[in-house]
């Protein structure tokens, strides 16, 4: 083990505790609400009419509803679009809480961060495995001729689209493995994969984010840095299960595992 990267990974492990516990970090999220699902406009414990109206939402309120949008106290009626930004940034507020618009396959719905959520209260840590170099080893990166799209289940009971853009080969303990990996727009992949540990020491899925490649298609796969989803923080996230050939026969004894 070099001392280096043990280093960095116990800075990435403590960020990751910080981040998820953050007053709007993945453990203050209380609901997820679809509009579609609320015909009325009224969605549960939230003041206001809600209505989807071509792109975005129109959101109609009184001052009494005590509702902010933008940081100013909001009375009448204003379009939203998907918030972009952090969480702690959704343009609107209740007391404490933010409700963040996100939209998913043209439906859309507002998440409701709440500082004092009770997981954010009893959160005790996320148990992870420390450093081991032997979890890092080199990938390459073949992309799709065109990007696919499977259909995967989601964790709220769902099934949708899932972009893939290429393929990440990798050998581990002499083992060739592949997985399927998307690709956000800084060039970072993005692995959603099950192992033999999952639903047993580890959680039931995770998500790896190997670094961006480089013109031949190398990178690392660093198995030390996969993380839990959203979804193990709180169960009102949608993350995507496994698609079909992400459920590797090996036991990735590394990374995040489990919450404390």
């Amino acid at each position: 083990m070099t001392t280096d990267a043990a280093d960095a990974w116990q800075q990435w492990h403590e960020k990751r505790v910080e981040k998820v516990s953050a007053p709007y970090g993945p453990l203050a999220l209380t609901a997820t609400y679809w509009v579609e699902d609320h015909p009325a406009g009224r969605l549960p414990d939230i003041p206001g009419i809600w209505v989807v109206d071509g792109e975005g939402v129109v959101l109609t309120a009184v001052e009494a509803d005590g509702l902010s949008v933008d940081g100013r106290p909001f009375a009448g009626a204003v379009r939203l679009a998907a918030d972009s930004g952090p969480e702690a940034e959704a343009r609107v507020a209740f007391g404490e809480k933010r409700l963040f618009v996100l939209v998913r396959e043209a439906v859309w719905g507002v998440r409701v961060y709440d500082p004092e959520a009770e997981a954010r209260r009893a959160f005790k840590g996320i148990v992870a495995t420390e450093y081991d170099p032997r979890w890092s080893v080199p990938g390459r990166f073949t992309p799709y001729d065109d990007p696919r799209t499977v259909r995967v289940d989601n964790a709220d009971g769902r099934e949708r689209g899932l972009a893939l853009a290429g393929e990440l080969a990798f050998t581990l303990d002499g083992q060739e493995l592949t997985l399927q990996v998307a690709q956000q727009g800084d060039g970072l992949l993005w692995a959603v994969f099950a192992d033999a540990t999952s639903g047993d020491s580890s959680f039931r899925f995770r998500f790896l984010y190997p670094a961006a490649p480089d013109a031949e298609g190398r990178t690392t796969v660093d198995f030390n840095r996969a993380q839990l989803p959203p979804c193990a923080f709180a169960d009102h996230f949608i993350c995507p299960f496994p698609p079909p050939g992400n459920t590797l026969d090996a036991a990735i004894g590394a990374g995040e595992r489990a919450l404390g």
